[in-house]
């Protein structure tokens, strides 16, 4: 027997009983398919499903049509050097602009090359002409090679039309004048210059937030279904602990998450040779409380959920402008000060830079600090808020059952006094 009034016998009893929530909860993931499915199915698939899409990194042959109104040898030499790249492939010569967007329509090219009528006077009579590209924006890749190409292409064009003005008399003097500063051009931490290397890291560390509160909360919503107070917290001895009860339920989601965290930071990057420069020790100094302040937030915002479906509801639209607020998709010099504040609200901004900048360009712990700090300070924040919705909770759960109590007891009394006037 546990002696409940000694203080040793207390911390036995609160660590019983939280060995006991951490049981319950780690049944209950197992046994809810829903819950099952957030935690462990699409943490392991969509990484997958994600890198898979993007492994290619880079687009060759983009087909496109060409639309030739000038009609001229130098048009024709610069659809023949766009054609030779390894970016862009000209798969169809329209008569005009209707005829290649019907191709497009049919789905037999991604862009359109239109060079106007004016290409080759405007270049013999020494003025700036144009080139016009038009492309499908469905496809960002394709939109990213047809541009490139299509640059280089007039770049290299402009410069052959320099030389031949000139008229210099050696190689070196054609090189001096087309580059007098030479340049090399070294895509840093991204080799490649692919899709896949730029947004998946960041992609990843968002999935972990995201699938972790949709579960928590998912979880939260069948709590309160099954309570017939219609709390978090049921009426039961092992519940009587704030602190208990969270750490219980905490220690349940950490250890699911930290196999789930290392699959996803450090295998798929692996299985799919995207850019991998993280040092484990500091991998795993990040990951720990980027996990915990992501389960405290979710712990936080399960108070929000009455329903199972509502959690879908609240978080899941949210993914896209959490991408786009950690600074990664979208520059964080950009974005306003009012939504970079409402950013720091959300750990994955701390968590998808930290994760970025360890994994693509080598970062150490110390190169993270801020981050680090911000994780942490997240972790303690959001530990007292959960606390806050816990110890809520568990007095909504006694007050309810108090007041059941006492209806039930009215109800008796009332039966029994009309049981007596009906004997009499």
């Amino acid at each position: 027997m546990i002696d409940r009034e000694s203080l040793i016998g207390r911390i036995k009893e609160g660590f019983h009983d939280m060995l006991y929530i951490w049981s319950y909860e780690m049944k209950q993931v197992f046994k809810d398919e829903g819950v099952l499915i957030f935690f462990i199915l699409v943490p392991l698939l969509y990484p997958l499903l994600y890198s898979w899409a993007y492994n290619n990194e880079v687009v060759q042959d983009a087909p496109v049509v060409a639309v030739d109104q000038s009609h001229s040898s130098l048009s024709r030499d610069f659809l023949r050097r766009c054609d030779g790249t390894q970016g862009v492939k000209i798969v169809a010569y329209a008569a005009d602009m209707e005829e290649a967007k019907e191709v497009m329509r049919q789905q037999g090219a991604r862009g359109i090359i239109y060079i106007p009528s004016e290409f080759s006077d405007q270049l013999n009579r020494m003025e700036q002409t144009h080139v016009s590209i038009y492309t499908d924006m469905s496809g960002i890749l394709y939109y990213k090679q047809i541009l490139i190409t299509t640059t280089n292409i007039s770049l290299d064009l402009g410069a052959d039309l320099q030389l031949m003005k000139l008229g210099n008399y050696t190689t070196r003097e054609d090189e001096i004048s087309t580059a007098p500063l030479q340049y090399e051009d070294i895509p840093m931490f991204n080799p490649a210059g692919g899709y896949g290397s730029f947004l998946l890291p960041a992609v990843l560390a968002l999935i972990l937030q995201q699938t972790l509160i949709l579960g928590i909360g998912l979880s939260a919503g069948t709590a309160r279904e099954e309570n017939k107070h219609e709390a978090l917290i049921p009426i039961s001895r092992h519940y009587n602990g704030i602190f208990r009860i969270v750490f219980g339920k905490s220690i349940c989601y950490f250890m699911i998450y930290a196999v789930i965290g290392s699959y996803i930071t450090m295998v798929i990057p692996l299985l799919f040779h995207f850019p991998q420069l993280l040092h484990l020790k500091d991998l795993v100094a990040i990951m720990i409380p980027y996990l915990l302040a992501c389960i405290f937030f979710g712990m936080t915002l399960s108070a929000m959920v009455r329903y199972r479906e509502n959690v879908i509801l609240l978080i899941v639209f949210t993914s896209l402008p959490l991408l786009f607020l950690s600074g990664i998709s979208w520059p964080g010099s950009a974005i306003h000060g009012a939504w970079k504040g409402i950013s720091y609200l959300f750990p994955s901004t701390f968590g998808v830079n930290a994760y970025v900048k360890m994994n693509n360009m080598g970062a150490l712990l110390n190169d993270v600090h801020f981050e680090y700090r911000a994780l942490w300070l997240q972790t303690g924040a959001y530990f007292f808020t959960a606390c806050a919705v816990y110890r809520h909770q568990i007095i909504l759960s006694h007050k309810r059952h108090l007041e059941r109590k006492y209806q039930e007891e009215q109800r008796d009394q009332l039966s029994e006094y009309t049981t007596a006037k009906v004997a009499e």
